[in-house]
């Protein structure tokens, strides 16, 4: 990784008593035990975790829900992001970066870190890179895309190897304060998930002798009329959906792309859809969980960065992982930038796209746009990246609900 701007503080300070509080609330609530058994196997195995470890991380994960907000308010001005972090021993904790230099005194599981630029700034700057596209402004070869980077404090040029010069160029157009901004070098240029390969859910036949698939993403409504919401790049709207019984095998008729969002080539946009779904078929408020229970979606709390997520698609089935960044730009190998996605180290194949991304308590979190890396091999690597599109931007572009159960 060749750093663009290669400074990023990182001091120990405390916190302030009104996040002890907050911290006292969260620990008093408990550990969850409405995970499903599926999930809890797939977050131990893909992230490497043990049993303890993973309890450990659902009570930092509760401790980030309840505070996240309120510890960004505390800091103002001068706030400079939120994580949630693994540390050395293999335990989680909290952490807060903040541009003051003011002490604060601290509570268990939480920390506060001092950092250079806050995070109005970062977006700041990270918006000055998308406005090249706005612009009118083309994606340089190589670049593979962008995003803040909470941890390192700045934000990321992700380039292809041998590409740094074109990151830089990049940067350098935009008018982006280069002190905030760094490269890094990826094995791979993201690429869409669909495929012409088999697995679980659901194809289209647009008549040019090939079958496409793609997954379901989450059940929804528009009013009375039920649906699914999935990737824009996985049909165009009015394009009917085939049931998916097994690979490849196309069969009956379950609905129609409403509506679909996603760029041509050389342009710039979002990468979601909703299907409405035929009358006759039942649609419930869960994800696939391949054999070892099914997980219940019982809300849309965003989860926050450095969360484990799991995702669920036809190819690679129950996958896990955790978020890196929010509000990518990624930059995909066939032309399309795609937006404000959020980038996460779980793994992903071709046919998974617009597949579901949920949390362990059962929080929707968005549908599988595309990634880097692949499921073969031992899991968790460092190569694996994928990047979903969040759902609560699909849900008010659409006018949808998600559909629920306690």
């Amino acid at each position: 990784m060749r750093k663009f701007a290669s400074w990023a503080q990182r001091g120990l300070i405390v916190l302030s008593p009104l996040s002890l509080a907050f911290a006292m609330a969260a620990s008093a609530a408990g550990p969850s035990d409405t995970m499903s058994p599926s999930l809890r196997a797939a977050m131990q195995s893909d992230l490497g975790l043990t049993s303890a470890q993973l309890s450990q991380y659902l009570k930092i994960e509760r401790l980030a829900a309840l505070q996240e907000k309120q510890l960004a308010k505390a800091q103002g001005r001068n706030f400079a992001g939120s994580w949630i972090e693994r540390q050395s021993n293999g335990t989680f904790r909290l952490v807060v970066a903040s541009t003051s230099i003011r002490p604060q005194k601290g509570a268990t599981d939480i920390e506060i870190r001092s950092a250079r630029h806050s995070l109005a700034e970062l977006d700041a700057s990270k918006a000055r890179l998308d406005a090249v596209l706005s612009r009118g402004g083309k994606v340089p070869n190589g670049v593979y895309g962008w995003y803040v980077d909470l941890p390192s404090n700045s934000v990321v040029v992700s380039v292809g190897k041998g590409a740094q010069q074109a990151g830089i160029d990049f940067a350098a157009v935009s008018g982006v304060d280069v002190q905030s901004v760094r490269l890094e070098t990826a094995d791979e240029q993201p690429t869409l998930r669909t495929d012409l390969k088999g697995g679980f859910g659901y194809l289209r036949n647009p008549g040019d002798g090939y079958l496409y698939a793609c997954s379901i993403g989450f059940t929804v409504t528009q009013g009375s009329t039920p649906g699914f919401v999935s990737a824009g790049h996985c049909g165009t709207a009015n394009e009917p959906v085939y049931y998916e019984p097994s690979q490849w095998t196309l069969g009956p008729r379950i609905g129609t792309f409403a509506a679909s969002n996603f760029p041509q080539p050389g342009q710039t946009g979002n990468d979601y859809s909703w299907v409405r779904v035929d009358a006759g078929n039942a649609l419930l408020p869960t994800v696939y969980g391949w054999g070892k229970g099914d997980v219940t979606v019982r809300g849309s709390t965003e989860a926050a960065v450095g969360a484990a997520i799991c995702r669920s698609g036809r190819t690679s089935g129950w996958r896990c992982g955790t978020i890196e960044a929010k509000n990518q730009t990624v930059n995909y190998s066939s032309g399309e930038t795609i937006l404000n996605l959020t980038r996460t180290t779980a793994c992903s194949e071709g046919g998974d796209s617009g597949g579901s991304f949920i949390t362990g308590p059962g929080q929707a979190q968005g549908v599988l746009s595309g990634g880097s890396g692949t499921c073969k091999g031992k899991q968790p690597n460092n190569r694996t990246r994928s990047f979903y599109q969040p759902l609560l931007p699909i849900l008010s572009a659409y006018n949808l609900t998600l559909r629920t159960s306690p």
